[in-house]
């Protein structure tokens, strides 16, 4: 029978007990291991059968041992100490609060999933998991952040097998009052509530949910509420579930819902108010609506209002491709505005323009997420290098006039969370050899000066690391797939083979991650015979880990893991080849620090970053990667090695995949297994090891998500604030008329003609250091000198003409305008450099208050007959 009704029932602590609370409702417990070895010591039994979840294990311990251990001296002393620790931890001083003034004082961080820890099971993937890592490394450095989310009652799917290898889905309930959360209460005691309105006089509520994560508090909206109607009750059922409307409704509610959250967590608490937005993907992009409805209810009109809202947003996209970017019929996004539900004052056609897709290969028809994004934001970044020029070209079309390379979208490359990610026994082998406080240092903040001590640890002491982890993988991976064959149906007495599965001396490869079609699950199958030799080796083998979820919508994904797994199946290899089910977070931190090499072969360049390779190698683990994302960045022979791709424009697809396998095969035949087996005379593995050490010192900290939060800090966050603070609401609508102004006069700016003066005549060479004197003149428009720059640029020209490499100088005016209102600029141009080289001109917008001189995408460059606009002068 099933329970009308469900509580949870919690325990009830001694009162010296009683900080046990409060250490586990602090998510800190998660990356902090004197902490969860705290907890462990209550009861090890039930601490593996709550698996490591401090909650989950209070609401279980007898309360003969609670009793015990309240008498328990030893104990007591651990647990003060403990809870002095988290103390200090929340209040003290850490690198933010050291650093000049000027800062912002608070951040608002929005994403649509957090992956924290398994016992806050809010994640899907990639996406989430950074999103934890940065309010993790956020905590650590004491930023002033607050994450903004939705909390999922279904959470995401957990994965299994079924006896022919078809993922199967189940959707288990969560009980946010069995999860690390407080429900945020208005002073009477009653939950605090943000509302949206919805067509037909409907109302969408929600309850507001905070997870202290360290010293961030992390805010989930969950609207399944009584107050509600069914359907409302079910906008945050599960995570990326629903049609269209319903991922509408969670993103209006991530977003709008969000804004109001903050205020109210805000207003009830006392935290200073944010100064920046931060926008973590698309989903969260109506916050900025939000905030310009907050801004026209104080006096502003929607130009100036949004004029403000960019000067403090920060928007970060995720995809390098346009098919993983939400996009909704306008038609539906139309009729959940206006005055028949949400932002009744904003005239919905402002708010469908700034989601159309009004550039040469949008579809009118659509409303994309992604460009009011970054419509909405002054500043945009990707999250790596290779993706900031693969969104500058994706999003082009939004800046025409400019080449991608100037369009106003920069990168930071992701990072991870090293507390959360290394594993202990590599924490404490550092920690033995310079000391537990500059350990600690290296994993927060990073800084070559904390790892290079790597060098002073033995070969021997490595390699005997290495071991232990790959050991403790076998037992890991033996445990996982008894448990999933017995949930393909399997009995006791079919599986006594899995006690031969892996062997924790021969190299361990990992592959681990989502499913899309991408990613290339199978790639490794290409060519099953040499990879079935690879692994059965008799002098060098090969074993090899793998796990991922297809989306429960994506039955080629799900095609795509039911042939690794029916590969897997096979008797021949199945002590050599393993799919482990329901990948999360807790599988992840055995499956990292296990594995000698970890395998990423995506279709470059459609791997954004690819954080699971960083987690991989604070480990020791070597990558043998595709150059894309971070890979493509920070790889060296040195510690890793690149498999080439072939991406030549002749090639087909199943000749691509053919080429990379065997280049893949290659690799680990000839060069990665020969490495690891290569034994010198004390039977170590001098050259790998070497790599191991390789990686640790040189990648370790650039992987690290505090460089990641330090460098939002200072390239985004902090300019942001100081921007916002600029846009006073008389700066904001002197903004907004002039760039009217400035919008409406354009077709009257031209370049008119270009000429270049020099002491002899250029004949198409120059000498190099040699000077000319370029003359332009120029019509404004009506415009004013002091609202345009006009530029030179100059660089090497390609073979069609096209400057590369371009450096920018502003010319300056050179006479009172002529009688018909034009103008002279002039300025000097030095040849700088050898070989083929060229110039032209522009003019752009100019104002103190632009973040970039491409901002406005309005650009002026001259007419094929304008003079020497482009002229070649060296070759």
């Amino acid at each position: 029978m099933k329970a009308i009704r469900r509580f949870s029932v919690r325990p009830v602590l001694p009162e010296p007990l009683r900080p046990l609370s409060e250490l586990a409702r602090n998510l800190r417990w998660s990356w902090h291991p004197e902490t969860r070895e705290l907890f462990q010591t209550l009861d090890p039994e039930g601490w593996r059968a709550a698996e490591g979840d401090p909650l989950r294990l209070l609401g279980a311990v007898p309360a003969a041992r609670l009793a015990a251990l309240a008498d328990d001296r030893r104990f007591r002393r651990r647990l003060a100490a403990a809870a002095d620790d988290l103390h200090d931890y929340l209040t003290g001083n850490r690198w933010y609060q050291e650093q000049p003034p000027g800062l912002p004082a608070a951040v608002a961080y929005f994403s649509p999933e957090f992956g924290i820890t398994a016992a806050l099971p809010q994640y899907s993937g990639g996406l989430g998991i950074l999103a934890g890592d940065h309010l993790k490394s956020a905590s650590d450095l004491g930023v002033p952040l607050i994450g903004v989310g939705l909390l999922y009652r279904h959470g995401y799917f957990r994965q299994s097998l079924s006896r022919e290898g078809w993922q199967q889905e189940h959707y288990p309930l969560l009980d946010p009052n069995e999860l690390p959360l407080t429900l945020l209460r208005e002073a009477d005691g009653t939950p605090g509530v943000v509302a949206l309105a919805l067509p037909g006089g409907r109302s969408l509520r929600a309850h507001i949910w905070k997870a202290e994560v360290g010293r961030v508090p992390l805010l989930l909206l969950d609207s399944d509420v009584e107050e509600n109607a069914s359907g409302e009750r079910d906008v945050t059922d599960r995570l990326y579930g629903g049609g269209s409307e319903h991922r509408l409704l969670q993103e209006m509610l991530l977003g709008i819902g969000g804004v109001r959250a903050v205020r109210t967590y805000c207003r009830l608490t006392g935290h200073p108010a944010p100064e920046v937005f931060h926008t973590n993907e698309g989903h969260a992009g109506f916050l900025g609506l939000e905030r310009i409805r907050e801004l026209a209810a104080r006096g502003l009109d929607f130009d100036a209002a949004l004029e403000s809202v960019r000067a403090g947003a920060v928007f970060t996209t995720h995809t390098p491709v346009p098919a993983g970017i939400d996009r909704f019929d306008r038609g539906l996004v139309a009729r959940h505005f206006g005055d028949d539900a949400e932002l009744p004052g904003i005239d919905t056609e402002r708010i469908l323009a700034l989601g159309a897709e009004d550039y040469p290969g949008g579809d009118p028809g659509l409303f994309n997420m992604a460009v009011m994004g970054l419509r909405l934001a002054q500043r945009a970044n990707g999250v790596s290098t290779l993706h900031g020029q693969v969104s500058r070209q994706m999003f082009a079309g939004l800046w025409p006039g400019f080449d991608a390379d100037e369009v106003p979208i920069t990168s930071i490359t992701n990072g991870v969370h090293a507390p959360t990610w290394v594993a202990p026994e590599v924490f404490r082998l550092g920690a033995r050899r310079v000391g537990a406080g500059r350990a600690e240092d290296a994993l927060a903040l990073g800084g070559s000066e904390h790892w290079d001590s790597v060098a002073e640890i033995s070969d021997a002491d490595i390699w005997e690391l290495r071991r232990t982890l790959r050991e403790q993988l076998v037992e890991e991976v033996r445990g996982r797939l008894r448990a999933s064959w017995r949930e393909r149906g399997a009995g006791t007495a079919e599986l006594g083979w899995i006690d031969g599965v892996l062997d924790p001396d021969v190299l361990t490869i990992g592959f681990a991650r989502r499913v899309p079609s991408y990613k290339r699950l199978t790639l490794m199958l290409r060519d099953r015979e040499r990879l079935t030799g690879l692994l059965l080796d008799p002098r060098r083998p090969l074993q090899i880990v793998v796990a991922g979820k297809a989306h429960p919508a994506d039955d080629s994904g799900k095609r795509l893991v039911q042939e690794l797994v029916r590969f897997a199946d096979d008797p021949a290899v199945r002590h050599r080849v393993v799919f482990l089910p329901d990948y999360g977070m807790g599988m992840a931190q055995k499956l990292y620090p296990g594995c000698d090499v970890w395998l990423n072969n995506p279709l470059r360049p459609l791997e954004a970053c690819g954080t699971s390779g960083m987690k991989a190698a604070l480990n020791g683990c070597l990558n043998l990667s595709v150059l894309d994302g971070w890979w493509d960045e920070w790889y060296e022979p040195d510690f890793g090695w690149a498999i080439p791709t072939a991406d030549g424009s002749g090639t087909d697809e199943e000749r691509r995949d053919d080429l990379e396998a065997a280049a893949l095969y290659d690799l680990l035949a000839d060069r990665v297994a020969p490495r690891f087996y290569d034994r010198g005379p004390d039977g170590l593995p001098g050259r790998w090891i070497e790599m191991v050490r390789g990686t640790l010192a040189t990648l370790g900290p650039k992987v690290l998500a505090g460089r990641m939060v330090r460098e939002y800090v200072g390239r985004l966050y902090h300019p942001a604030a100081e921007a916002q603070r600029a846009l006073t609401p008389d700066a904001a609508r002197e903004l907004a008329a002039w760039k009217a102004r400035v919008r409406a006069a354009w077709p009257g700016v031209a370049v008119d003609h270009v000429e270049t003066v020099s002491d002899g005549p250029l004949n198409g060479t120059a000498e190099l250091g040699s000077t000319v004197t370029l003359r332009v003149s120029v019509a404004l428009g009506g415009l004013e000198p002091s609202d345009v720059e006009v530029q030179a640029l100059a660089g090497r020209v390609d073979a069609d003409d096209r400057l590369t490499g371009t450096s920018a100088f502003p010319l300056k005016p050179a006479a009172a305008p002529a009688l018909d209102g034009r103008r002279l600029y002039e300025g000097s141009l030095t040849f700088d450099r050898t070989g083929p080289f060229g110039y032209t001109v522009r003019i752009l917008p100019a104002h103190r208050l632009l973040a970039q001189g491409a901002e406005m995408g309005l650009v002026a460059v001259p007419a094929e007959a304008s003079g020497e606009a482009a002229g070649v002068l060296m070759r």
